[in-house]
């Protein structure tokens, strides 16, 4: 999984992960990493090969996952 959505409630984020799921892009509820600031402790890590149209979906934030970072990520939106 290269990318991870944040999100505000636990609510929010099984909605995104039913969203995805939906949409046949492969995700699971995880536990946000510790170096990943969240209000929910639970993030949606996700594989993405193009934009999703997240319109909609109460998110935190998006972040992907640095190559050779030794897990490291950057918040992309």
């Amino acid at each position: 999984m290269d990318h991870i959505a944040t999100f505000f409630s636990h609510y929010d984020a099984l909605t995104f992960f039913n969203f995805l799921k939906e949409r046949n892009i492969e995700a699971k509820l995880a536990p946000v990493p510790r170096k990943v600031s969240a209000s929910c402790g639970t993030c949606v890590a996700f594989t993405s090969e193009s934009d999703i149209d997240f319109a909609g979906c109460e998110i935190e934030a998006v972040y992907v996952k640095i190559e050779g970072g030794g897990g490291s990520w950057i918040r992309k939106s």
